[in-house]
């Protein structure tokens, strides 16, 4: 099995930097907030000894991918950055797209508009279809599981997450995964973030979605597609632990699902699933895959 590599490549007009392993059709590898490309360090090397070109990008804003000069972070856009990616790697339709929180609702938006380009998707951590947006107007539970959200929409957020050396980032860690020593991932998201720019790019995707951040008309119909089910077959991977968003968030998206949406719950996991539980996840995931 090849070694990990670090390269870059340019789509929709922002130059990622992706880690990658193997060689074969390519796993693309998406992941979220707060989080890294090192997020997938588990899952790359299981991709690349199934045979395939595993591929972990750092999102649009997040070092050392460069920070849009569009200025636009709305959750539509990363699955048309996903969706270019797979043409600037030369992909095929033999391709599988796994995505984590945000990179889950990229991975629903790059699927849903382009779907010859994708032969499977898995997603974890954010279900996909209408049950996010549905817990938000009834589910106090989730409100309040929310409230960075709702926090990162004023400007104290600005000076709050960055202090102590982006202490805010270890809390939401132990939130979201309890009990999970994070501190290697930690440190890697932190690498990614520390500098201000970086920062106010993560914090511009939850601008876009809740606030006055930059929305362009022409991704109305990437945005609409980031809540509908995928038509491909579709792994969907939740955490019964997960801080972030409830089990029964998950649970309600499951009751909605059509058939060919598989939602499976990892016991002893959080919202980073992926690195607390990764002999379980991997399982799932490429027994799917097969």
């Amino acid at each position: 099995m090849s070694a990990l590599e670090q390269h870059t490549v340019s789509a929709n007009g922002v130059d990622f930097t992706y880690l990658a392993m193997g060689d074969g059709p390519l796993a693309l590898c998406l992941h979220g907030f707060p989080d890294s490309a090192h997020g997938w360090r588990h899952m790359l090397p299981a991709l690349a000894a199934a045979g395939y070109r595993a591929v972990a990008p750092f999102q649009r804003g997040y070092a050392p991918t460069s920070v849009p000069v569009s200025g636009l972070y709305q959750s539509g856009v990363l699955g048309v950055d996903a969706n270019a990616l797979h043409e600037a790697l030369r992909a095929d339709g033999d391709a599988v797209i796994i995505g984590h929180d945000w990179g889950a609702s990229g991975t629903y938006t790059a699927a849903t508009l382009e779907p010859n380009r994708w032969r499977k998707v898995v997603a974890m951590a954010v279900p996909p279809g209408p049950a996010i947006a549905m817990a938000f107007l009834g589910n106090f539970d989730q409100l309040k599981r929310s409230w960075y959200m709702f926090f990162f929409q004023h400007p104290l957020s600005d000076l709050v997450v960055p202090a102590n050396d982006l202490e805010f980032i270890d809390r939401i860690w132990r939130d979201w995964s309890p009990g999970y020593d994070g501190a290697v991932d930690v440190a890697n998201v932190k690498d990614a973030l520390r500098d201000p720019a970086n920062l106010a790019a993560a914090l511009g995707y939850y601008r876009a979605t809740l606030g006055d951040g930059l929305k362009d008309p022409s991704l109305d119909a990437a945005q609409a597609s980031t809540q509908q089910f995928p038509t491909q077959p579709t792994l969907y991977l939740h955490g019964r632990n997960d801080g972030c968003i409830g089990i029964e968030v998950a649970e309600l998206a499951a009751s909605m699902a059509p058939a060919h949406v598989e939602f499976r719950t990892v016991e002893g996991a959080g919202h980073f699933l992926q690195l607390e539980q990764p002999d379980i996840v991997n399982g799932l995931v490429l027994e799917f895959l097969a």
